[in-house]
């Protein structure tokens, strides 16, 4: 039977910040429970995952194992959660904090590109040292 991880995260392998966030993530999936796809890697198709690149591309998405589509801040806390990283899970999950969190993070999407250029490939850096 083939292994099913419990988050497959769609991200944006074009963009230094979001690859040094998976880095960190893929840094702490020793238990396999995450799995990662590029959305702009060419063997991407996009009908087989039923996300398109474009959505993917606007905010990250994760499909959990029994199907449901997470978007935006829930994939995170969803993804630190798995990666045992209780603290910052439980932040990204707060009901009270979505109202700041999701349009913060919605504009940060927006940005991320702009931002990236800045401060990406220092992050990128320093993830892939301490984060192994």
């Amino acid at each position: 039977m083939p292994h099913i991880p419990e988050l497959t995260l769609y991200y944006d392998g074009q963009c230094p910040l979001c690859q040094a966030e998976i880095h960190f993530l893929q840094s702490r999936n020793a238990q396999g429970k995450l799995e990662f796809i590029d959305v702009t890697q060419v063997n991407f198709d996009a009908r087989s995952h039923h996300i398109s690149c474009e959505a993917a591309m606007a905010q990250i998405h994760g499909r959990l194992a029994n199907g449901q589509v997470l978007v935006g801040v829930p994939v995170f806390a969803q993804a630190y959660h798995l990666a045992q990283l209780p603290v910052l899970a439980w932040v990204l999950s707060r009901p009270w904090l979505q109202p700041m969190l999701g349009p913060a993070y919605v504009l940060f999407a927006k940005h991320r590109h702009t931002l990236s250029k800045r401060f990406g490939p220092s992050l990128l850096r320093f993830s892939k040292r301490f984060f192994r």
